[in-house]
């Protein structure tokens, strides 16, 4: 990623990557700003100005570091290196926690977040999962920063039980030779081809995940697989039928021997919707009334009644093609 523009706090020149970032992008405009959570002429910009905006880096320093308890893939959501990204799918929840804001937003204060998190790792009494990537992509945010090879190392070296975090992108050839003692778990988005062209600008291809994964699993990571988000376009039995069976064909022994499976609906939006509408005069339609009903305020998803469907039409053609694999969750 080479940005367009960077906005900075001052502070960030204190710390190592801090300095290796603005010493890299030497030659980019720079703004000091007081907050990375409040760049007020940012805010302001029109919903035409997405796209512009994605190309803009934040460097500030991670001020909340709160664990909050989760029940689905992991123990823990750990705030962590990153938030947001410079992909643009049309759906990402961080579109509509932050607005429009969703740009990529670096935090330098690594070895305290790392710390904190190993320290954390031999405080629980069992062993827990920390979900390190909840809010940004760590796969991408890596070809920047190296965070997640340190993460990783450091983790396998000094942590106790694991760290996960899913990712949409296939750079991990940095990852395929580090020290992890087994106590990373990597878990690939993966959506028909079509979604991933018309849906999730900006990531890596449908065929570049699966080889990704298949690399990691020989690499002896932990592997997991989201099929996220399903989105209920016109054809989309077809569609998924297509993924499974390229899922199938496609991945690796290693991986389908033990087959960790998510999957999630798409929950949409109404900042989404506005966003999409003048970022992306053009693209598909998400937002679709007949199927679709509220969920808190401004929020919808699909209604009962089709979720019930893709449910079953899920398990019964993953239990088709992987007897093994175990679904973690559907929601």
């Amino acid at each position: 990623m080479k940005p367009k523009r960077i906005y900075y706090e001052p502070d960030v020149i204190n710390y190592e990557l801090g300095k290796k970032l603005m010493e890299k992008y030497k030659d980019v405009p720079c703004i000091k700003i007081e907050s990375h959570n409040r760049i007020e002429e940012l805010q302001k910009r029109s919903n035409a100005d997405f796209v512009e905006m994605k190309k803009y880096l934040i460097i500030g320093l991670r001020k909340t570091h709160k664990y909050v308890p989760n029940k689905k893939s992991s123990d823990f959501l750990v705030p962590y290196t990153s938030s947001g990204c410079s992909a643009m799918c049309m759906y990402c929840y961080l579109v509509c926690n932050y607005n429009k804001c969703s740009y990529l937003r670096l935090f330098v204060n690594v070895e305290q977040m790392l710390m904190n998190l190993i320290k954390k790792s031999h405080k629980t009494e069992q062993l827990c999962t920390f979900e390190i990537g909840s809010n940004s992509d760590l796969i991408l945010e890596n070809q920047i920063t190296g965070n997640l090879d340190k993460t990783i190392e450091e983790f396998g070296e000094q942590g106790r039980g694991f760290i996960t975090f899913p990712t949409k992108f296939s750079m991990v050839d940095s990852l395929l030779n580090l020290k992890h003692n087994g106590k990373t778990i990597v878990r690939m988005s993966l959506n028909p081809q079509e979604v991933i062209t018309k849906v999730e600008y900006g990531t890596s291809s449908l065929e570049k995940r699966i080889k990704a994964i298949n690399k990691l699993a020989d690499s002896g990571y932990k592997i997991g697989i989201l099929i996220a988000p399903v989105i209920f376009v016109d054809n989309w039995t077809d569609l998924y039928l297509q993924l499974l069976n390229q899922m199938k064909e496609k991945l690796s022994d290693k991986v389908k021997k033990n087959l960790m499976i998510e999957i999630i609906f798409m929950t949409y939006s109404y900042v989404h919707n506005a966003i999409n509408e003048e970022a992306f005069p053009d693209s598909i339609k998400l937002y679709n009334k007949e199927i679709m009903t509220g969920r808190g305020m401004g929020k919808y998803w699909y209604k009962k009644e089709y979720r019930e469907k893709a449910e079953n039409f899920f398990r019964e053609e993953i239990k088709k093609r992987f007897d093994s694999a175990e679904i973690m969750y559907i929601v």
